[in-house]
C-alpha cells in the first residue's frame, strides 16, 4: 500500500488546525473569565525576539495553504496579517481548512517528484516535492503550532497533550 502526498498534507494540516482552533477557543474563554483583554493573548511572546501568539498562529496557517497549494500546481491563497483577537486566529485557521477541504487527490498526483520553488529567509529555495513536504513544510507546521501551544499554555490556559493531538 502506498501513501499519496495528499494523505500526507492535507488531512493532517486540517486536523491539527481543527485542534489549534479549540485551543484558541479554550485561551478566548479563559481570558474572558479572567477578564484579560482579548488582545492580550495574541500578543504573547516566550521571548522577546521570538514572535508572538497571533503570528505563530498566522504562520501555522500559511505552512498548511502555502505547502497543500503548491503540491497541489494550484495559487497559493493570500491572507492579510490583521488578527488581533483570538476569535479572529480561530477565523482564519477555519479559512484555511476551507481552502484546504477544496483540493483534491488527483490534484498531488506526481507532486512528490515536483519541483516547488520557494523564498526562505529571503533566499530562493527549491525542493523536489517530498523533500518539501517532509522536511521543511511539516516541520516548520508543527514548530509554529507547538509554539502556539506553549503560548496558551505559558499564558495558563488549561491545555494538555490532547489538546494537541486530537481525539
Amino acid at each position: 500500500m502506498s501513501i499519496s502526498m495528499y494523505e500526507l498534507s492535507v488531512p493532517v494540516f486540517s486536523r491539527y488546525l481543527g485542534n489549534l482552533m479549540q485551543q484558541l477557543d479554550k485561551g478566548a474563554a479563559y481570558a474572558s473569565e479572567r477578564r484579560i483583554d482579548e488582545s492580550v493573548l495574541p500578543g504573547l511572546r516566550l521571548f522577546p525576539d521570538m514572535f508572538p501568539l497571533s503570528k505563530q498562529v498566522q504562520i501555522a496557517c500559511d505552512f498548511a495553504k502555502g505547502a497543500s497549494a503548491r503540491l497541489a500546481g494550484v495559487e497559493v491563497p493570500k491572507f492579510d496579517d490583521g488578527e488581533r483577537t483570538l476569535a479572529e486566529l480561530g477565523a482564519r485557521c477555519a479559512r484555511t481548512r476551507e481552502f484546504l477541504a477544496s483540493l483534491r487527490a488527483e490534484q498531488f498526483v506526481g507532486s512528490e517528484t515536483r519541483t516547488i520553488d520557494i523564498t526562505a529567509g529571503g533566499q530562493p529555495v527549491q525542493f523536489v516535492g517530498l523533500a518539501y513536504l517532509s522536511g521543511y513544510a511539516l516541520p516548520n507546521f508543527y514548530f509554529h503550532l507547538t509554539t502556539a501551544y506553549n503560548l496558551l499554555r505559558h499564558a495558563g490556559v488549561a491545555l494538555g497533550k490532547r489538546d494537541f493531538i486530537g481525539g
